[in-house]
């Protein structure tokens, strides 16, 4: 999909204008339908009290603890091979949230080295989150491949004729840990798997209120690209949460499904 970026200066300084103070509504058929409160699906978000450390390893006793989820939504695929496993994990505290992807590959391939590059263009764990239980039409998105080259940006979904803006200077610092069982890049072997666990400050989501979560609800959506050959741009996708429509992407938020934070 085209993006367009958006960067409004003002004396000086980069000022991010975000336009979800106007919620738009938007007519959809009935596959579009927009989800209301109470029809999202519900991932519980168990509390941990472990220093989470992001390595990729998992090590921490907490994780034990965590929803696991698979992704079982695909499309962009060419063949029952591209439908390569995945499985979600997510945690929090008072200070972030953490997550956690394991995702078996037989063809690691990551080529983007630039920040805010099309990291979506590789093996990629991206994460979209819109933090309060409802589908305002904008949310942020964390895109990352296993180099861990970052592109993180607020999107205003169908903001204007149909296109959404992505706007790249949303540079929230946020932690990354990768490992992987395999060579990057590398079309003549077969690889097994990588992982790829996040620590993201519950601080990177301006603009909303991230105090005494318990019991609270916020939207998202964790998505896996999947490219399986060096020089060939094709690559599929899948979902926590269906989409319905491809054609629209993997970022309309009316159809993500909630975190549940639980206080256990």
């Amino acid at each position: 999909m085209k993006k367009i970026n958006f960067l409004y200066q003002f004396h000086g300084k980069k000022i991010i204008v975000f336009a979800f103070l106007f919620n738009s509504i938007f007519v959809f058929s009935q596959i579009q339908k927009e989800l209301v409160l109470g029809e999202q699906p519900i991932y519980k978000v168990a509390k941990t009290k472990d220093s989470i450390i992001a390595d990729g390893k998992m090590d921490e006793p907490s994780w034990k603890n965590a929803e696991i989820r698979t992704f079982d939504y695909f499309f962009r695929r060419d063949k029952p091979a591209d439908e390569q496993k995945t499985k979600f994990r997510m945690l929090w505290d008072d200070k972030n949230l953490y997550l956690f992807y394991e995702f078996e590959d037989s063809s690691l391939t990551a080529r983007e080295t630039q920040h805010d590059g099309r990291t979506y263009l590789d093996d990629c764990a991206e994460f979209f989150c819109l933090p309060i239980p409802d589908s305002l039409n904008m949310h942020f998105g964390f895109e990352v491949n296993i180099p861990k080259v970052k592109y993180d940006y607020i999107v205003l979904w169908q903001f204007h004729n149909n296109r959404s803006v992505f706007i790249p200077t949303y540079d929230p610092n946020y932690e990354v840990g990768v490992t992987y069982d395999g060579t990057i890049n590398d079309d003549t072997d077969t690889d097994k798997c990588w992982t790829m666990e996040y620590t993201i400050p519950l601080s990177a989501f301006r603009g909303f209120s991230t105090r005494d979560l318990a019991g609270k609800k916020w939207a998202f959506q964790a998505v896996r690209q999947d490219r399986n050959l060096v020089d060939d741009k094709f690559r599929s996708t899948s979902t926590l949460f269906p989409t319905y429509d491809v054609e629209l992407d993997v970022h309309p938020p009316n159809r993500f499904g909630l975190m549940e934070f639980i206080d256990n």
